[in-house]
């Protein structure tokens, strides 16, 4: 198991350690695709809005949630200390067809600014 420990979610580790087994792959990453920052629109050639949407859930491509299960031979991926884990062995693994990608659609924020803190100190995260 890793995690890079800059990110809130609640994920089942149990499903995911189960979907790693199942697909027999060297690695598994957790992805989900994340809501956008700012309002979508669409519009024709000549400037005209067509929609718009506020921040849409679900538009783009997925992304690393920094959840993994890895089995010992990922260290045969990995070339020297400094080794980027994102770059060569996760780029690899995929070329290899030994990435899984267990999909997490459930919460899941980033807690890597100030901004980030503040919004998961916010009101709506209290419990009392």
């Amino acid at each position: 198991m890793l995690t890079y420990g800059d990110g809130v979610l609640n994920i089942n580790i149990r499903n995911l350690v189960e979907f790693h087994k199942a697909n027999r792959k060297i690695a598994t990453v957790t992805t989900t695709q994340p809501s956008r920052r700012f309002g979508a629109l669409d519009f024709d050639n000549e400037g005209h809005v067509l929609g718009f949407q506020e921040k849409p859930q679900g538009e783009g491509g997925c992304i690393n949630l920094g959840f993994f299960v890895m089995e010992p031979e990922v260290i045969d991926y990995i070339d020297k200390d400094f080794t980027i884990l994102e770059r060569q062995p996760l780029e690899n693994l995929a070329l290899n067809k030994q990435l899984a990608a267990f999909k997490h659609l459930d919460f899941w924020q980033p807690m890597v600014t100030l901004s980030d803190k503040s919004y998961l100190e916010g009101e709506h995260f209290k419990t009392s």
